[in-house]
Formats: structure tokens, C-alpha cells, sequence
């Protein structure tokens, strides 16, 4: 993950594990033994080396909390999920990187504001909200409600990202920034 740095012992911190199994989503992670075919699999990876699964469940085994949690890395994912369907044991990385990022926002790693400035939720423009509900009707996931203000909220939290309800807004009321992932992405020209 970038250049190498030397990483003391004190900055460590082997209960790291246990709390990333302790998260919904990352309980499959001891079941990982390191063969890597999620990182061959993910096309993340293949846009952006230095995003690894298989060195992210390594860094996480090694305690390196507060190297990974504050790095970028964690919403590089794009959740396309290739890597659950080669796993000959089941991990689900991708619901480990969501495991990892609930723990990012819950010890304020990260606020939601960030996720919404990284391009990793959309956020809704409330002046220009309309509450027409296509937000609601197109969202696979069932993400945005409207409020008792009668205005539409998104969950930052749960923000796939993806983009149809941007797309969709009639009175184009709800903004998703580009993220750096995507601007990695396209300098690689994939």
C-alpha cells in the first residue's frame, strides 16, 4: 500500500482482528487463509494496485487499525462483490470492507461528511427537494426516505453511491461528487 514504511510494535494493535470479526460482515474473516484469489479477481485492483485484498486482510490481521482505517483504501471497494463468488472459503471481503467502514465511522475515522465529499453517498438538496419519491421508487437498496418534513434524506451510511437516484431526480435536487477512486480509475484509462 504505497511505499513502505517501518511500523513499530506500539502502534499495533492485536485486538484489531477480533473487532473486525466482531462487526456484521466481517465474521468470515479467520476463514481467509491467504490464497488470493480475491485479489486477482477484483477489478479495483487491477485499476489501482496499491488496493489489495488479500494486504488488507493482512494489515488487518496485523493490527494495523489506525494505518487502515484512516487510509482511503477502504472506500476504494466498489462492492461488485467478484471476489465473494472465487472464494473457496466463503470470506465475503466485500462485506469486510463494510465491516471496516461501519468501524471507520463509528471511532470517527471518518465522518459522514467525508464519505459524502469522497463521492462515497449522494446527499440531498433539500431547498430543491420536491419529495416527487423517485428517489424512493429507483433505489435498489431502499435507501432514501422522506423525512417528516415532507424532504428526502439519504443514509450516508448505507450509500451504495451508485448514482441512479442522481440520475433520476427530476428536479435534480441530489448531488454525488465524483470520487477518487473513480478519478484513479480514469487517469489508469480503464
Amino acid at each position: 500500500m504505497g511505499k513502505p514504511t517501518s511500523t513499530k510494535a506500539s502502534t499495533l494493535n492485536p485486538a484489531f482482528n477480533s473487532e473486525v470479526i466482531a462487526v456484521p460482515g466481517g465474521e468470515h474473516l479467520n476463514s481467509c487463509f491467504s490464497c488470493g484469489a480475491c485479489s486477482g479477481i477484483c477489478p479495483v485492483s487491477q485499476a489501482i494496485p496499491e488496493f489489495d485484498p488479500r494486504k488488507i486482510i493482512h494489515m488487518i490481521r496485523m493490527g494495523m487499525k489506525d494505518r487502515l482505517l484512516g487510509s482511503d483504501f477502504l472506500w476504494y471497494c466498489s462492492g461488485c462483490k467478484s471476489c465473494i463468488f472465487v472464494c473457496p472459503q466463503d470470506v465475503r471481503f466485500a462485506e469486510i470492507m463494510g465491516a471496516l467502514a461501519k468501524l471507520a465511522l463509528q471511532e470517527g475515522y471518518v465522518s459522514e461528511q467525508d464519505l459524502i465529499d469522497k463521492g462515497k453517498a449522494a446527499q440531498v438538496e433539500r431547498d430543491l427537494c420536491v419529495a416527487c419519491l423517485t428517489c424512493v421508487r429507483v433505489c435498489p437498496w431502499s435507501i432514501p426516505m422522506i423525512d417528516t418534513q415532507g424532504v428526502a434524506v439519504i443514509d450516508v451510511e448505507a450509500c451504495r453511491a451508485c448514482g441512479i437516484c442522481v440520475e433520476e431526480c427530476p428536479a435534480q435536487a441530489i448531488k454525488l461528487n465524483e470520487s477518487e477512486d473513480a478519478r484513479l480509475i480514469a487517469a489508469c484509462g480503464v
